[in-house]
């Protein structure tokens, strides 16, 4: 990963130039988010944390398309962002179709993307085991525990194995071996696949072991107030459990708890790409987290 404080002339996948996203009506707006900028390269698994009401949602849905900015510039691979181009999305709700099956859920994904009818059975058993549901293609939806629903949520963005990811707090409602198992088998995808992934998540933990740059968020208005590069050695069959138990991994946790919480930042954060210690000169100026903002 190149030093934050160098400039970096690679083309961007996902690019927000002075992005600020409004609700409300113009007598009294409510201003989600305010002058962000955001650069995320082919590749990059990207974390978004912060306190409820900083905008991490908001963002993104301008990824995703599903908002407008109010003011400044969105794009993806150059392009304005359009809802289903390219993108896959998995949100904190599942938002499955109530009337069909598990794999009717999956084979309406599939035909979009115009799978032949004939090989849609063997990639919905694939994608169901992947994400831990072998056998469960007959089931009701309205059948299945609110986690397993959000796992059929996840097979079915994985289906067209999208070059960009966005995963709005997807694991929250999982019990933590499924959890875990779903977080190492979405970065292990990623990483092989090349695939671009910007995450959302309240959890310091879950951003240190997932991404490889950590976005911290404050609310107040909602902006991007400090960068954590994460530059742990990751890939096919890692140990997680020993990744989790190293000192680097506590180091990188600690420090990003005690921003999250609203310690003082003395400088930006950023990270030796050989050491993994704080060197400063990342790009985002410090700033304290707001807890006390409502709302995503």
């Amino acid at each position: 990963m190149p030093r934050t404080d160098e400039p970096d002339t690679r083309a961007a996948v996902v690019e927000l130039a002075g992005v600020s996203v409004r609700y409300g009506s113009a007598k009294a707006p409510v201003t989600a988010l305010d002058g962000v900028d955001v650069r995320i390269h082919a590749g990059e698994f990207v974390v978004l944390v912060g306190p409820s009401g900083c905008g991490k949602t908001s963002l993104l849905r301008v990824v995703a398309g599903f908002e407008r900015p109010a003011t400044g510039q969105a794009r993806v691979r150059g392009a304005l962002p359009r809802p289903g181009a390219g993108a896959g999305v998995v949100f904190q709700q599942p938002r499955l179709f109530p009337w069909r099956t598990v794999g009717g859920n999956l084979a309406f994904a599939l035909a979009r993307l115009g799978v032949p009818r004939s090989d849609r059975p063997g990639r919905i058993a694939g994608l169901l085991e992947r994400v831990g549901l072998p056998g469960m293609a007959g089931r009701r939806t309205w059948e299945l525990s609110g986690g397993q629903q959000q796992r059929v949520a996840l097979a079915r963005a994985l289906a067209a194995e999208p070059e960009l990811l966005l995963m709005d707090e997807p694991f929250a409602a999982l019990d933590a071996l499924t959890r875990e198992r779903l977080q190492e088998e979405v970065r292990t995808l990623a990483g092989r696949l090349g695939t671009t992934v910007l995450f959302v998540t309240h959890s310091a933990e879950e951003a240190v072991l997932l991404g490889s740059r950590v976005l911290v968020m404050a609310a107040g208005p909602g902006r991007v107030v400090a960068e954590l590069p994460v530059d742990l050695a990751r890939g096919p069959g890692t140990d997680v459990s020993a990744l989790r138990a190293s000192p680097e991994f506590a180091r990188l946790r600690g420090r990003l708890t005690e921003i999250m919480r609203g310690g003082s930042v003395p400088r930006p954060v950023t990270a030796d790409s050989d050491t993994g210690r704080d060197t400063g000169g990342g790009p985002y100026a410090p700033a304290a987290c707001c807890p006390h903002a409502a709302g995503t």
